[in-house]
């Protein structure tokens, strides 16, 4: 899913125009942005936290010149940890939706004689 997706599909839920819905959408990216770079986190009961962490440098391979080796600096990364909700849902078997649903049964073709069967010798 996408984020026009996305839109789509809460515009259809809670019953808000598609531009009522992107601006929804913009501001949770905007709100958890700032909050992370501000050294701050979310989190979101049942579904997770969003955080911000320092990757630490480190030394690494210029994969042009596999023999020179270079130093990666340190870089803040945004972390993702998924709540007990998300957790047991991804371990719930899958609800299956109309659309996911197995296809119909062919429809039942005219039965043709079947070939006879000689006895081996």
């Amino acid at each position: 899913m996408n984020k026009a997706e996305l839109i789509n599909v809460i515009a259809d839920r809670v019953g808000v125009t598609k531009k009522q819905a992107e601006d929804m959408v913009e501001s949770f990216v905007d709100i958890v942005t700032s909050e992370l770079v501000n050294d701050g986190d979310v989190t979101i009961a049942g579904f997770g936290q969003f955080t911000a962490r320092t990757r630490a440098g480190r030394t690494g391979v210029n994969p042009q010149n596999p023999t020179e080796h270079i130093q990666i600096p340190p870089v803040r990364v945004a972390k993702f940890k998924p709540g007990k909700g998300l957790k047991d849902a991804l371990k719930a078997p899958k609800h299956q939706t109309p659309a996911m649903q197995a296809p119909a049964p062919a429809p039942e073709m005219p039965s043709q004689p079947e070939a006879p069967t000689y006895p081996s010798m």
